[in-house]
C-alpha cells in the first residue's frame, strides 16, 4: 500500500530531526585530499606522521628452515669467493620472514645461487618494490626483490639500498628475465638506476614525466582531468572534509 501525501513513510520520518536536539561540537576540520594543506605534505594522513621501526638484525640460529638456507647459502657463496657475511650486511628474520640484505656489489652473485643451487632452487623472482626512507642518510632507496622456491615451497626477500645521490644498485634481468617489467616500473615510480637493465624506461608515466611519484619527497598535486567539459582540481583546491 503506497503512503499518502498526509502520512509519511518510514523513510521520511528518518528525516526527521527534533526540535532543540543537541549539535555535536567540530573537533578538527582537513582540507583538501587525505588532510592536504600544503605541497609538503606526502604522508597521506594530513600531517599525520608515524615513526617506524623497522626490525633490528637476527643473529642465528633464526630457527626452522632460515638456517639451512643460510648454511646453503654460505657454502654455496665460497665456490664463488665470498661468504654469507661477505656477500650480506644483515639477515633479518620477522613475523615468520626472512630478508637478506646483500651489499650491491655480490648481488648478481647472490641471486644465481639462489637460483641455482640444489638445496634452494629460488625458481621464480615475483618482482622488485621499491622503498624510500628519506632519514637513512647514505641508504635512502631501497630496493627488494621477492623469491620464490616452487621445488621447497620457501619464499625469501633480499634487499640493496644505495643513497638518494646516486640511485644506482644492479639489475638482475640477467638471472631472472621476468624481473624486466617489474625493474622498470620501480625505476619509474622511485628513480632507483636499474645497472644492466636491458631497456630502463618509464613503463606508467609518459617519457618525459619529471620525478618520480612514489618517493616519498614527491610533492602532492593533482593532474587536470577533463570529464565533459568539467576539470578536477589538485587536491588542495578540492573541498574540505572533516
Amino acid at each position: 500500500m503506497s503512503d499518502s501525501p498526509e502520512t509519511p513513510g518510514a523513510d521520511a520520518a528518518l528525516d526527521v530531526v527534533p526540535a532543540g536536539a543537541p549539535t555535536l561540537p567540530v573537533v578538527d576540520v582537513r582540507t583538501g585530499m587525505f588532510g592536504v594543506s600544503g605541497a609538503g605534505d606526502t604522508s597521506g594522513y594530513g600531517g599525520l606522521v608515524r615513526t617506524i621501526e623497522l626490525p633490528a638484525p637476527s643473529v642465528r640460529p633464526f630457527g626452522g628452515w632460515f638456517d639451512e638456507v643460510a648454511d646453503e647459502l654460505d657454502l654455496a657463496l665460497q665456490e664463488d669467493g665470498l661468504s654469507l657475511d661477505v656477500a650480506v650486511e644483515a639477515v633479518v628474520v620477522d613475523r615468520g620472514e626472512i630478508t637478506f640484505h646483500v651489499r650491491a656489489e655480490h648481488l648478481l652473485a647472490f641471486v644465481r645461487r639462489l637460483r641455482d643451487e640444489p638445496a634452494l632452487r629460488f625458481e621464480v623472482c615475483t618482482g622488485v618494490s621499491g622503498v624510500h626512507y628519506p632519514h637513512q642518510a647514505g641508504r635512502e632507496l631501497h630496493a627488494v626483490w621477492h623469491f620464490l622456491s616452487v621445488t621447497h615451497n620457501r619464499r625469501v626477500r633480499v634487499e640493496v639500498s644505495a643513497p638518494d645521490a646516486h640511485p644506482h644498485v644492479p639489475s638482475i634481468v640477467s638471472v631472472y628475465p621476468a624481473d624486466d617489467w617489474h625493474e622498470r616500473e620501480t625505476f619509474d615510480m622511485f628513480g632507483i638506476v636499474f645497472d644492466g637493465h636491458p631497456g630502463l624506461t618509464r613503463i606508467l608515466m609518459p617519457d618525459d614525466w619529471a620525478g618520480h611519484p612514489q618517493r616519498k619527497d614527491y610533492p602532492l598535486g593533482g593532474v587536470p582531468v577533463e570529464y565533459k567539459g568539467a576539470t578536477i582540481p589538485p587536491p588542495d583546491e578540492r573541498r574540505s572534509y572533516s
